[in-house]
C-alpha cells in the first residue's frame, strides 16, 4: 500500500442523513414523489446524476441545473453552520497521512469537500469530486483520478468506503477496499465480503491497516 485514499460523505463526516433530508425536501417542495429506493440508488452519484434522478424520476417540476443548484445551497448551509465531522476521523486522516499520501474522493460537490478541507485543514495531496470525472460511483473514474493525481498506480492504493456503491467504485478501480459500513444505509452484505477489511468505526482503521 503506497496511498490511501478516502470517501467523504459517511466516512469522514456524517452527512448522508443530512443530504437524504435535504434532497427529500426540495422534491416534496416541487412536486415530485419519494421512493423508498430512491436513497440507495443516488449514493455515490455525481451531482449532474443524482439531479437528473430528482427530476426525472421522482418527478420534480425543476430544471436538473436548478434542483442542484438548490439542494448544494442548502448542503453548503448546514456545512456553514458546522461539517457534521464523525468523531475520530480528522485525527484518523492526520495519523495516515504521516504515513502514506492521502486523498479524498468523493460524489460530494467541490464546493462542499473544499468547505470541509478549509474548517479541518487536512493534509490532503488531492481532493477529487466525481463531478470532476466521466461518473459517478459505482462507475471507479473518481478513484481512478485521485490515484492518477497521487502518482501512485490505483493497484497500490488503499481506498475507505462506507456504502454499496463507493464499495463497488474502489473494487472496479482495483483498489485495496476497507469497509466502515455505514450503520444507518447498511452496504449490500455481498459487496462487502469483497473488501479488505471491515472495521465498525473509522478510528478502528489505522489498526485494519497494520494487521494487513
Amino acid at each position: 500500500m503506497d496511498a490511501v485514499i478516502f470517501d467523504l460523505d459517511g466516512v469522514l463526516v456524517d452527512s448522508e442523513r443530512i443530504w437524504d433530508e435535504v434532497r427529500r425536501t426540495v422534491v416534496a417542495e416541487h412536486g415530485g414523489t419519494w421512493r423508498e429506493e430512491a436513497t440507495r440508488a443516488q449514493q455515490g452519484m455525481s451531482t449532474p446524476e443524482w439531479a437528473r434522478y430528482l427530476v426525472e424520476e421522482l418527478g420534480a417540476r425543476l430544471t436538473p441545473p436548478e434542483i442542484a443548484t438548490l439542494v448544494v445551497k442548502r448542503m453548503a448551509a448546514r456545512y456553514a453552520e458546522e461539517p457534521p465531522v464523525i468523531p475520530g476521523a480528522v485525527e484518523v486522516v492526520r495519523a495516515v497521512a504521516k504515513r502514506w499520501p492521502v486523498a479524498i474522493a468523493s460524489s460530494s460537490p467541490v464546493i462542499l469537500i473544499k468547505g470541509f478541507l478549509d474548517v479541518t485543514g487536512l493534509p490532503v495531496g488531492a481532493a477529487v469530486s466525481s463531478e470532476q470525472v466521466g461518473a459517478g460511483k459505482p462507475a471507479p473514474d473518481v478513484y481512478l483520478r485521485a490515484a492518477e493525481l497521487l502518482g501512485v498506480p490505483p493497484g497500490e492504493c488503499a481506498a475507505v468506503e462506507d456504502t454499496t456503491n463507493g464499495l463497488r467504485s474502489a473494487l472496479a478501480a482495483g483498489m485495496a477496499v476497507y469497509a466502515v459500513p455505514n450503520p444507518h444505509f447498511p452496504p449490500d452484505p455481498e459487496v462487502l465480503k469483497q473488501a479488505t477489511a471491515v472495521v465498525e468505526k473509522i478510528t478502528d482503521l489505522p489498526g485494519a491497516f497494520r494487521a494487513n
